[in-house]
């Protein structure tokens, strides 16, 4: 999968002692619209999923362009990681937000969780979503990370798909 790009978010929980814990999560998706629900894969021996699991609740820090060094920190399992970056409590009990770092967080609830393989995979309700920033996310993938790129000059807008919803025809 380290072919495959994705963006990158940090997984942000309060502990019972009020302790904020978090790490850096590429494991990461959409479930469902209705309601709201983002799934998110943890090692089960994190401490951040045994602070998620206790509190009923997460947030998932989406990190934009000018986030990597904070992705850094918090995939480096340093123990001072919310002394060296902004952050606030929640207002809706999810996770910590890392401020200067993301462009977008989601509180959550937690609704479900699945042990699969050495993974925790936990089920979150969106309880609130805070835009940040409007700068664009950060991306990772081929084991490096990289900015979305900005359209080339003479670059054409989405294409469409035909009135049936099919693509059109060599473009796909």
């Amino acid at each position: 999968m380290s072919s495959f790009p994705s963006g990158v978010g940090v997984v942000t929980a309060m502990g019972r002692d009020q302790k904020p814990w978090g790490m850096t999560c590429s494991a990461v998706c959409s479930v469902s619209v209705d309601p709201p629900t983002l799934l998110v894969g943890i090692r089960a021996a994190s401490p951040t999923l045994a602070a998620a699991v206790d509190s009923g609740h997460f947030a998932v820090n989406l990190l934009h362009a000018q986030g990597r060094e904070c992705a850094e920190l918090f995939a480096s399992g340093a123990p001072h990681r919310f002394g060296a970056v902004s952050w606030r409590r929640s207002e809706s009990g999810g996770g910590p937000h890392l401020v200067d770092a993301a462009h977008t967080v989601a509180d959550c609830r937690i609704v479900q969780t699945v042990l699969v393989g050495g993974q925790q995979i936990v089920f979150g309700e969106v309880l609130r979503i805070s835009e940040l920033s409007a700068i664009e996310p950060l991306l990772y993938g081929f084991r490096r990370y990289a900015a979305w790129p900005e359209p080339s000059a003479g670059a054409s807008e989405a294409i469409p798909p035909t009135p049936d919803g099919r693509p059109v025809p060599g473009t796909s």
